[in-house]
């Protein structure tokens, strides 16, 4: 009994079933061979017995129907009649001969032999004798041969044969019953072998189900029991009642595979209460943290918003500076031109004043002529008098001539030198003149590098504002960014804090949940 509890479960099932379909097996055999023989003797009861006396009864009809026919004879009214009638006749004689035919294939046991050579001889002596003759000679219009067949020979020898029919047909019975014995005593020994071993089966399963439930189902309840308490939070109750101790079948394993379990099972569960007591210290911590980060967050971001708005400012102040600066160096372009088409106007009057110049020294080399010729004339009029007091009387008109003549001279001169002391201030101050214009020329020259390199400094001025402006705006875009990016950051660390709270409130739920358990303390 032992070594029966110290198989497998597996096994145990294994041999019950093998028992069990052993038991179903002999039923079915026995079930088998009780149907087989059962349907031999059926089969043998229709081919032998039911067929044979279904053949018997279809060859006597045939035979008494064609005896009727003849005896119709008497009413028939015409040729057709006689015609059809004989016809019908032929027809049920080769009818019954074909029933009789098969009915002799049929087997026959030895002992009913007799009876059928008997009832063979008695209908073929019938047929051959009286039936067909009877038939002939009306077909030969023989009446009287008909009418003395039809009435003496024909009842006689058809009354002979149904007398030898009696002892076969009863033979056949006879048969049949004894078929019908044997398949019932056959069928009652199966009842009896079948019912025995349903009973045993019965007994069997009986036992099978308390050995089964002693070593299967109680250790299975048991562990279902501890399961339920496991599952009610209670892990510290161990499972009582090891009778399974020494046991290496599937149920002493499940029992020490859920021993074992609860004790990792109350390892775990210590453990998750640890992890979550620091999981909750931890998800405050962050949770504090997260909000410390989330004002500094939005303090950082209303910073970068006064500094993006400063951006702003300094961008708008810059393009308006670098507008200012195209405006100037634009100026300074027209500044240049002027001061260039100025030298050129310088230039030009440098040129005049020097053409003055010349012509001057040609009016005083003209009023210096005209001096010699007044000299010379006062000279000749000086002589024209000395002529005129020389001459007396005669002379006088001469001399007032020549003395207006001098006096006009003297004029002359004094006007020429006049004119020369006018011409040389002119020549003097045209000089001055043409003097300072080189100077103002060559100073109209200077102003004229000077507004170039102040155009060319203006428009470094404008190109270093387009590109500061450019920078700046590069710069606020940056800022821009920055405070979108730090508004995010915001938002996710809104989040964080949010998500750490949720953390918080499940670390919660967790220590709660865990709570429940109920473990053994060391």
């Amino acid at each position: 009994m032992w070594k029966w509890m110290d198989t497998s479960i597996r096994t145990r099932l294994t041999f019950l079933v093998a028992v069990f379909a052993v038991m179903i097996a002999l039923v079915g055999f026995a079930g088998i061979t009780t149907g087989r023989a059962t349907n031999d003797d059926l089969r043998a009861v229709y081919l032998e017995d039911a067929k044979g006396l279904d053949l018997l009864a279809k060859d006597t009809i045939n035979l008494l129907w064609a005896r009727i026919h003849l005896t119709n004879f008497d009413s028939v009214s015409s040729p057709e009649e006689l015609k059809k009638l004989l016809a019908d006749a032929h027809t049920m004689v080769n009818s019954a001969n074909d029933a009789w035919a098969q009915f002799m294939k049929l087997p026959i046991p030895e002992a009913d032999r007799a009876q059928l050579q008997a009832a063979d001889a008695a209908r073929t002596k019938f047929v051959k004798t009286a039936l067909e003759p009877a038939i002939a000679a009306l077909e030969r219009s023989d009446l009287t041969t008909y009418r003395e067949l039809n009435t003496n020979l024909v009842p006689k020898l058809f009354v002979d044969y149904d007398t030898a029919l009696g002892p076969l047909v009863g033979a056949r019975f006879k048969y049949g019953q004894q078929r019908f014995d044997h398949s019932q005593s056959r069928y009652a020994m199966s009842i009896w072998i079948s019912g025995g071993l349903l009973a045993a089966a019965l007994v069997l399963s009986v036992v099978a189900r308390g050995v089964l439930g002693r070593t299967v189902v109680r250790p299975l309840e048991r562990a279902i029991q501890m399961f339920e308490r496991m599952a009610s939070g209670d892990l510290a109750t161990r499972m009582e009642g090891q009778t399974t101790a020494g046991r290496r079948d599937e149920t002493a394993r499940l029992m020490h595979a859920v021993s074992s379990m609860q004790t990792s099972l109350q390892q775990i569960i210590g453990q998750v209460r640890t992890g979550s007591d620091s999981i909750a210290s931890a998800t405050k911590q962050i949770a504090a943290g997260n909000a410390d980060l989330s004002q500094r967050t939005e303090q950082q971001a209303s910073s970068l918003e006064e500094t993006a708005s400063s951006m702003e400012e300094l961008t708008s102040i810059v393009k308006q500076n670098a507008d200012n600066a195209r405006q100037a160096s634009t100026l300074a372009v027209s500044a240049s031109d002027i001061a260039v088409k100025g030298g050129e106007v310088v230039g030009r009057v440098v040129d005049t004043m020097a053409g003055i110049n010349e012509s001057s020294r040609k009016i005083a080399d003209i009023i210096g002529v005209i001096e010699g010729i007044a000299f010379q004339t006062n000279i000749l009029a000086l002589n024209a008098a000395v002529e005129a007091a020389r001459a007396g009387e005669q002379g006088r008109g001469f001399a007032v001539v020549a003395g207006e003549v001098r006096s006009l001279a003297q004029r002359s001169a004094t006007a020429a030198k006049e004119i020369k002391e006018l011409i040389g201030d002119s020549v003097g101050r045209v000089q001055n003149g043409s003097t300072l214009v080189a100077e103002a020329g060559t100073v109209i020259d200077e102003v004229v590098v000077a507004v170039r390199r102040v155009t060319d400094i203006m428009g470094e001025i404008s190109a270093a504002s387009e590109e500061q402006s450019s920078g700046i705006e590069q710069v606020n875009q940056a800022v821009t960014q920055m405070d979108q990016v730090t508004q995010q950051n915001a938002a996710l660390v809104e989040q964080a804090a949010a998500a750490a709270e949720s953390l918080e409130e499940q670390a919660e739920a967790l220590r709660s949940a865990v709570a429940v358990f109920r473990v053994e303390h060391a």
